[in-house]
């Protein structure tokens, strides 16, 4: 008989599973004679992490989600976030204002790439995160 560990270790069980899931495209439709079904995440800004209200609505919509694919639908969670918000810009905004910058200190150009950069480090985090959830969306 296998003896069980004496401790769990949820995230390395958690991780090794959702690295397999996504490896083997679970969470994307591939049932072309299924009836369609679809839901698109409201993004959440990429003004910070998520918050307890994210995890909540993800998890109903990763419900749904895994429901419509257990009754054999052809179900595809389409992911994103918002990086063009004005919460956004504010964040970028205070992030300079504590460096003394302002906004009108740069081109349009340059500011918008600060902006841009503020969205590759959000939004990863955010991406990560709502893997970390489990969410079974179509990363694609």
């Amino acid at each position: 008989m296998t003896e069980l560990p004496k401790t769990f270790d949820p995230a390395a069980i958690e991780t090794r599973w959702y690295q397999h899931w996504e490896a083997n495209g679970l969470f994307r439709p591939d049932r072309p004679n299924a009836e369609p079904w679809t839901i698109v995440n409201p993004p959440p800004n990429v003004t910070g992490s998520l918050h307890i209200g994210h995890a909540l609505d993800n998890t109903l919509q990763d419900i749904l989600t895994r429901h419509a694919r257990l009754k054999g639908k052809d179900a595809l969670w389409v992911v994103g976030t918002d990086h063009a918000g004005i919460a956004t810009q504010m964040v970028v905004e205070r992030q300079m204002a504590a460096k003394g910058e302002k906004r009108t200190d740069f081109s349009r150009e340059d500011f918008v790439a600060k902006i841009w950069d503020w969205k590759g480090t959000s939004g990863g985090e955010i991406t990560r995160q709502l893997r970390r959830l489990g969410c079974s969306m179509d990363w694609a």
